[in-house]
């Protein structure tokens, strides 16, 4: 190889190493910023936790999914219980003890369960904790 060609060879490479530096820095400081962001329920979330709500649930079930996904990024402040077992075959003795016998299922500071996805409307109303408009 000519010394020309080692040169130009050697440049592109560099060009592109930098190339991927930089993409890798933006992509690296956008996720970096968007988990500094507070979210929208965030305070809601926190608010059924300050209030003695449970929310039990099983990483396996798609409702307590769809119920956490109600919340967006807040949903990391939400009062949640994992009830099943890390191979998904059984319940978790804190869940037994409990009476848990579906997922998700959520316990307010009344006493009253309430079973299955509960929309956010009827969680502020038992729990007392104010939605933002």
């Amino acid at each position: 190889m000519s010394k020309k060609k080692f040169k130009k060879s050697y440049l592109v490479g560099l060009i592109l190493v930098l190339l991927i530096i930089i993409f890798a820095s933006v992509a690296a400081y956008k996720n970096s910023s968007n988990s500094n962001q507070v979210g929208k329920l965030d305070n809601f979330a926190q608010c059924l936790k300050t209030k003695g709500v449970i929310f039990y649930g099983a990483f396996w079930c798609p409702h307590c999914q769809n119920q956490k996904a109600l919340f967006g990024s807040s949903q990391k402040y939400l009062p949640y219980f994992e009830c099943s077992t890390p191979d998904a075959n059984g319940q978790l003795a804190v869940c037994t003890e409990k009476n848990i016998s579906g997922y998700p299922t959520w316990v307010f500071p009344d006493g009253s369960i309430q079973p299955g996805e509960v929309d956010l409307n009827t969680l502020a109303q038992k729990s007392g904790c104010t939605l933002p408009q």
